[in-house]
């Protein structure tokens, strides 16, 4: 059956957007030339980002949306935790943010865009089309840098039926490292086949089928991934870890592999929102923060977790020894992105008033679905090397103990970049 294109056509094309993030943490069995401390001593973490990013490379053009993006992570976050208080949550803000980003390549104008815009947190009248564009084009440059110490991709694909405007491939290839894939979308499952196909190569077989069907009269499927393999700079030994319990609430318990490590961490006890946060670093140029709420505060500290809140931790985080135990953690999480999106002001995209003829040269065009797939697997990398090299020389002198055994939220952040690639809460580490 064939669909006719002509403006004149009362039916609507739909245009799918399929988003992917992946987190392994230091999951592996083997770290390529992770030896430790040269001394075979403990040092200090030292996750700064290069000298230059401070000075001679703040006026970077991923430095200008790095406010926006952070505004926008956590506001799809709040959005999600006022839905689902008893859920694990877990999200790539970047990757929703890229995919967005997709949907407005070619000449920038018209409502449906501006809404788009201003709901992922910019202004056009205190930011240029072109800076967004040209931040968004180096974020992924830096991101997808082959010489980093973690694997980390950050990418795009177009899965098309009808001809793509010239512009509009350009821009795909050359902002955000986009592939083109001409998709028969006549057959139906063919098409499905080679698009989870895609992701599932992406995302290193951790997501597989995400997308289950399609609507008959699709034209373009864009899909947005983000993957990062991390690897902590100071592992968890395996012998440290035990059966411990993780309390859910008031009336649940269950039992978890704890993680235990005693070092130096950098933390800092937030007084104001009655939480405690610890940065643990990865080999490279991020780390994870995780946020330990007081008990009965969970709610306290996610109303007010934001980018004041992440900026006063880090400049506040102090150095000192830590008994740190942290949960293992294996989530797979689903979120109807359409729906945040909606809520969250864009609206008319999805609607039969959606213009997005910059797009598709075509006036007959709407979004009909955006599908977040996620996957998080927090374990030790008890590696032999690691265990083996790395020795640790601390005081006699017991030290603060941090046990993450309730409900807590935690995200993972690029420095240079100072992008948040993911963020998210564990109420359940065992519920996947």
């Amino acid at each position: 059956m064939q669909y006719s294109l002509k403006k004149d056509t009362m039916s609507n094309f739909y245009v799918c957007l399929l988003l992917a993030g992946l987190c392994i943490l230091a999951s592996c069995h083997h770290v390529p030339g992770h030896q430790g401390g040269h001394d075979g001593h403990e040092h200090p973490a030292d996750d700064q980002p290069p000298a230059e990013s401070h000075q001679e490379s703040s006026h970077l053009p991923c430095f200008k949306i790095a406010p926006n993006n952070a505004e926008f992570a956590f506001k799809f976050y709040h959005q999600i935790a006022s839905k689902a208080p008893d859920k694990n949550i877990f999200f790539s803000p970047v990757t929703i943010s890229t995919g967005i980003m997709l949907v407005t390549l070619g000449p920038k104008s018209g409502p449906t865009l501006d809404q788009m815009f201003s709901a992922i947190g910019f202004n056009q009248s205190m930011i240029s089309i072109k800076e967004i564009d040209d931040g968004f084009h180096h974020l992924l440059q830096f991101l997808n840098r082959s010489e980093a110490e973690m694997e980390l991709s950050v990418g795009n694909s177009l899965f098309s039926r009808i001809p793509v405007p010239q512009e509009t491939v350009d821009e795909a290839r050359d902002l955000l490292q986009a592939d083109i894939v001409h998709t028969d979308f006549q057959n139906g499952k063919e098409a499905v086949k080679q698009i989870n196909s895609y992701i599932e190569k992406k995302t290193h077989g951790k997501l597989v089928d995400v997308l289950k069907d399609l609507d008959p009269e699709t034209a373009m499927v864009l899909v947005s991934y983000t993957f990062l393999k991390g690897y902590w700079e100071k592992p968890f030994s395996l012998e440290n870890t035990q059966k411990k319990d993780f309390f859910i609430n008031n009336e649940m318990t269950v039992q978890v592999d704890m993680m235990r490590r005693d070092g130096y961490y950098y933390t800092y006890h937030d007084e104001e929102l009655a939480c405690e946060v610890v940065r643990v670093p990865y080999r490279g140029n991020a780390s994870a923060l995780f946020i330990l709420p007081e008990k009965g505060k969970l709610n306290q500290v996610e109303q007010a977790v934001g980018r004041e809140a992440l900026l006063k931790w880090e400049a506040g985080a102090k150095e000192k020894r830590v008994d740190l135990s942290v949960p293992r953690v294996l989530l797979k999480t689903s979120i109807d992105a359409k729906e945040i999106l909606q809520e969250l002001g864009i609206t008319q995209v999805f609607t039969d008033q959606a213009d997005l003829r910059t797009f598709t040269n075509q006036s007959n065009f709407k979004l009909s679905k955006v599908v977040h797939k996620a996957y998080l697997n927090i374990q030790e990398n008890g590696t032999e090397a690691a265990d083996t090299n790395v020795v640790e020389l601390v005081p006699a002198s017991l030290p603060p103990v941090i046990i993450f055994d309730r409900p807590f939220l935690f995200m993972i952040v690029e420095h240079f970049t100072r992008t948040i690639l993911f963020l998210g809460r564990v109420v359940n580490p065992n519920d996947h």
